[in-house]
């Protein structure tokens, strides 16, 4: 199994096995922790050739520096799924689409997005979450 694409983006959508991707993003920025973003989604694009053939287990947690889980009564989200490829088929890409709402991060910092299959991780998104404030001129000042 190869991760073609692996991205958070305000918007994704598989339009008749075309992977849309709208807003990719790594750092949030916040006025104030607790911060709750309230929607975005995980883009991703999986290619798989006949030795990915069986049942497989996806993994998707998003941690903290700590490596804690930001929603441990809802992650690590844990979907299985079964490859069959057709003979004389060289390989087969799906697009998945998971919608996130209400992700809730008590503190600035960095943060990762683990995707993993069968135990392994296959890729880490890391993702910032910055405060910021307005200045006196208005301008953004990042702290």
């Amino acid at each position: 199994m190869d991760i073609q694409i692996a991205t958070l983006c305000d918007f994704a959508v598989d339009y008749n096995g075309k992977l849309v991707i709208s807003g990719t993003f790594d750092t949030l920025a916040a006025r104030a922790v607790p911060v709750v973003h309230p929607t975005c989604s995980l883009a991703l694009r999986l290619c798989f050739t006949p030795e990915d053939a069986g049942r497989h287990h996806l993994s998707i947690n998003i941690i903290n520096e700590d490596g804690e889980s930001l929603d441990p009564n809802n992650m690590p989200i844990k979907p299985e799924f079964e490859i069959q490829l057709p003979q004389n088929i060289p390989f087969l890409t799906r697009n998945i689409v998971l919608n996130l709402q209400g992700l809730r991060f008590k503190e600035s910092g960095l943060y990762s997005v683990d995707i993993g299959c069968d135990d392994e991780i296959l890729v880490r998104l890391p993702l910032r979450v910055v405060l910021v404030n307005q200045g006196p001129n208005g301008d953004t000042q990042i702290g």
